[in-house]
């Protein structure tokens, strides 16, 4: 719910205070950088009270008593990451949540200016639109989980991520409104991607469960990789449409895990 509604509350609260390009290429330098000072000046309160909720929340992780949970160690060797490794399926989990994660980090964080830039709508209308697309991924979620009493995670992933990639291609070729949808769309495929690739990731791994479930959650890293590549592609293109080449590769990767990566071999 609060991903739904930050984007449409934020935009009218930061997007609505700057210059547009024509107005800041009409001023001197000197007025230039104040006026996009007073800019980023405008995102300091929200990111203030941010810090501070982290904070306080910190600080009740360290005051209350949690609960010492340890899993029973079975007899034999400290499970290592080159010894975990030796599961295939956990292999490709890692690589695909690398992948995965970073294609929602290029969908949601570049949504806006993508919208601006391909659907030609000023960043209200793109910031309401991205709560759409958040909405889209919440009921994803409620309905990929219903679903999943009835097909198996593996096929239901596969799917998803075939869907997600095809719709990819429409956000690269076409132009408009229907990039946005495609975009929306995503959302919607993306909700289970991420909990889906973790539980099949660590499936029958015994004693290296632990050590599995850790190394897939660093994979996550990729959210800082990808969207850099997404950059690259765009600047050189100079076509912020052409970046979607980038989630529409870590989407086959996630449609192979669902199909063939998943497979537990014994």
């Amino acid at each position: 719910l609060a991903a739904f509604l930050a984007p449409a509350i934020g935009a009218r609260v930061i997007l609505t205070k700057g210059n547009s390009d024509a107005e800041l290429s009409a001023m001197s330098e000197s007025v230039r950088q104040a006026a996009l000072a007073s800019e980023a000046y405008t995102v300091k309160t929200p990111y203030t009270i941010l810090g501070i909720v982290l904070i306080i929340i910190a600080i009740l992780f360290y005051l209350v008593k949690l609960p010492d949970i340890r899993t029973k160690k079975s007899g034999g060797d400290k499970a290592t990451v080159l010894g975990t490794f030796k599961h295939s399926h956990l292999k490709w989990a890692v690589i695909t949540q690398f992948f995965y994660v970073g294609a929602q980090v290029c969908v949601f964080s570049l949504f806006i200016l993508f919208a601006t830039e391909a659907a030609a709508i000023d960043q209200i209308q793109a910031a309401d639109y991205l709560s759409f697309a958040a909405l889209a991924f919440l009921i994803g979620r409620f309905t990929g989980t219903f679903l999943m009493n009835y097909f198996n995670p593996n096929k239901l992933l596969t799917v998803y991520g075939l869907l997600a990639t095809l719709l990819c291609i429409v956000a690269i070729f076409s132009h408009g409104i229907i990039t946005i949808y495609a975009l929306i769309g995503m959302s919607f495929f993306m909700s289970v991607m991420f909990p889906t690739i973790f539980s099949l990731g660590i499936k029958d791994l015994g004693s290296d469960t632990e050590m599995g479930s850790s190394l897939i959650i660093m994979a996550i890293v990729g959210g800082a990789v990808l969207p850099r590549i997404f950059g690259l592609i765009s600047d050189q293109t100079g076509n912020i449409q052409m970046g979607y080449i980038v989630p529409m590769v870590a989407f086959l990767v996630v449609t192979f895990f669902g199909w063939k990566g998943s497979e537990v071999k014994k």
